[in-house]
């Protein structure tokens, strides 16, 4: 806990410090999560979940809440940081999502840093899928532990931007993707609402359309953020799913709620609020 602790506290520092020299929010939650890919303690880039097959398969999404344009990507093997090439599929294409081996052709002409497949993987994730195939069932681990990291971002033009990675869950198999890289599932964006970055169960989280939801809410019903948040997870636990958000609004309320007994989190404020936590009730505000 001691690594994902410090880990948090350097990618919280990471965007803080972009926010803090007057830059914008899609760089902050950009080098946020990257410092995130980078650190194995996490279920995204190096240290994600192992596929059925012992494979790394990696997603991620980044959207800008000024323009709601927004980039994402699924089923990468060899991309360092996937949550800079889902902004290279922003900015430099016409799409929205690329996956497989289309996005790896699309990194190749945009410089992208790849890495030999090996470098993602960890020996404590190998334990987890062989854990899992002992066990035998189903498709891929129920009891899973999420792991998908993610950020969000108010900066001081008052834009928002999100952005989300993850290795997916462990003993995944058929190119399952889940709801990280999912624009208004597990990832959004949009400046009249709110900025959502989510971790949990995919399948659910897809189907209740979290991340949209969320903002939904906030912008034609009049809700809080933390009551849309808290609605949004109710809906994902009636289909039997559990999970985590973090928000930020354009006023700068910068929160999270989770379903889980924990979620790893962290957050900055320009008011000199530096806070990581681990385990707790679910609660957490704040004005940024």
């Amino acid at each position: 806990a001691a690594g994902a602790r410090a880990a948090l506290a350097r990618a919280r520092d990471a965007g803080a410090a972009v926010l803090a020299g007057g830059g914008d929010a899609l760089d902050a939650v950009e080098a946020a999560v990257r410092v995130l890919e980078n650190d194995p303690h996490f279920n995204a880039g190096r240290g994600a979940a192992f596929t059925r097959d012992g494979a790394n398969e990696l997603d991620a999404a980044i959207m800008d809440g000024a323009t709601r344009a927004a980039g994402s990507v699924a089923g990468l093997t060899r991309i360092r940081n996937p949550v800079t090439l889902a902004r290279r599929v922003m900015t430099d294409s016409p799409h929205v999502l690329l996956s497989g081996a289309g996005a790896e052709a699309f990194a190749a002409t945009q410089g992208a840093e790849t890495v030999d497949p090996a470098w993602f993987a960890i020996p404590e994730r190998r334990r987890q899928l062989d854990e899992l195939l002992a066990r035998g069932g189903g498709a891929f681990d129920v009891d899973m532990k999420y792991g998908t990291v993610g950020a969000v971002a108010r900066d001081v033009h008052g834009h928002l931007a999100a952005a989300t990675s993850t290795g997916g869950v462990t003993g995944k198999r058929w190119g399952r993707i889940g709801d990280s890289p999912l624009i208004g599932a597990g990832t959004f964006a949009d400046d009249r609402a709110c900025a959502v970055s989510c971790t949990g169960s995919g399948e659910q989280f897809i189907r209740v359309g979290v991340a949209h939801e969320i903002a939904a809410r906030i912008r034609l019903a009049g809700e809080d953020a933390a009551t849309a948040a808290d609605a949004a997870l109710a809906e994902v636990r009636a289909l039997g799913g559990t999970g985590g958000v973090i928000v930020v609004t354009p006023a700068g309320e910068a929160l999270w709620r989770f379903t889980t007994p924990g979620m790893y989190r962290a957050r900055a404020t320009s008011a000199g609020l530096r806070e990581v936590a681990l385990y707790g009730e679910g609660e957490g505000g704040g004005e940024a």
